[in-house]
């Protein structure tokens, strides 16, 4: 536990370096209560705002026949209810990775889709979690009844970092797979991040993917087409030596240098740089 709050401690001393923008996400507020405020982004798409870990995201995404939740937040209390009061349709819940300020309410849940590389994340940072859980297979659809969702999995950020894409509406939801503007290189390389840059990329372009909704989405920083590209080229950019990261003092979990360019901030450590 101990080692959970120091976590939530440091990754929101982090999240809070960031440019400090007020909320301003468009869309009929549906919902409201002292941990979440749920707006409307679609008639069957809906996101849910906390205020914990620097505006926390989860979304609700509705079918014909079930719905789906991608994350639970880190202190949204009696979440599955809340889901509830939205759409009558079943909902599973779906995660993008274990970091307690995107599974922290797991625990309304009797069931927790996510990618198996986050089993590390999972015993240390989940490990009171009761419920079943199912692992996710990259390239997987889910069907909702009449929206298919597809499962890519985008490590770097953590082991399992997953995305998931809604190509009917042109959409996708990516976690904190590309940083929210911020990333945080906590497993991977450059090299890894690269190639998952490549990966999702490609899958926009193929698609027809406009945008990625983020982890902590504030109305303003969508991970677009370009921003994935810009990432790519500052990652090329350190591992070539074009780029020297400056010290990122203070950090306490390694990610002891940062680069900033291009509107992309990335925090890592010397490991990385490979």
């Amino acid at each position: 536990m101990k080692k959970l709050t120091l976590f939530l401690v440091f990754y929101g001393f982090i999240q809070m370096a960031m440019a400090q923008r007020p909320l301003q996400i468009k869309g009929e507020v549906v919902f409201q209560n002292d941990d979440v405020v749920f707006r409307k982004i679609d008639d069957h798409t809906w996101i849910g705002s906390g205020h914990v870990m620097s505006n926390e995201s989860v979304y609700l995404l509705e079918g014909s026949e079930k719905a789906m939740l991608i994350d639970a937040g880190t202190t949204m209390k009696d979440l599955d209810k809340v889901v509830a009061q939205i759409t009558d349709k079943p909902v599973s819940l779906y995660a993008t990775h274990a970091h307690p300020d995107h599974v922290g309410s797991a625990e309304y849940f009797s069931e927790i889709n996510i990618n198996k590389g986050e089993a590390e994340n999972m015993e240390s940072r989940m490990a009171n979690y009761k419920g079943k859980i199912k692992y996710l297979e990259d390239g997987q659809v889910i069907d909702l009844g009449d929206r298919q969702i597809e499962v890519v999995f985008t490590p770097a950020h953590t082991p399992g970092s997953t995305t998931y894409i809604d190509q009917g509406a042109g959409y996708g939801f990516s976690g904190d797979s590309f940083g929210s503007g911020n990333l945080l290189l906590f497993s991977g390389t450059f090299s890894d991040l690269i190639a998952t840059c490549q990966k999702i990329g490609k899958a926009m372009d193929e698609k027809g993917i406009e945008f990625l909704y983020p982890g902590h989405f504030n109305g303003t920083n969508p991970e677009t087409r370009q921003r994935i590209r810009d990432m790519i080229t500052l990652s090329q950019d350190v591992l070539s030596g074009k780029v020297k990261g400056d010290d990122n003092s203070g950090n306490r979990f390694g990610l002891d240098l940062i680069v900033i360019d291009y509107g992309v901030r990335i925090n890592y450590s010397e490991r990385a740089i490979k």
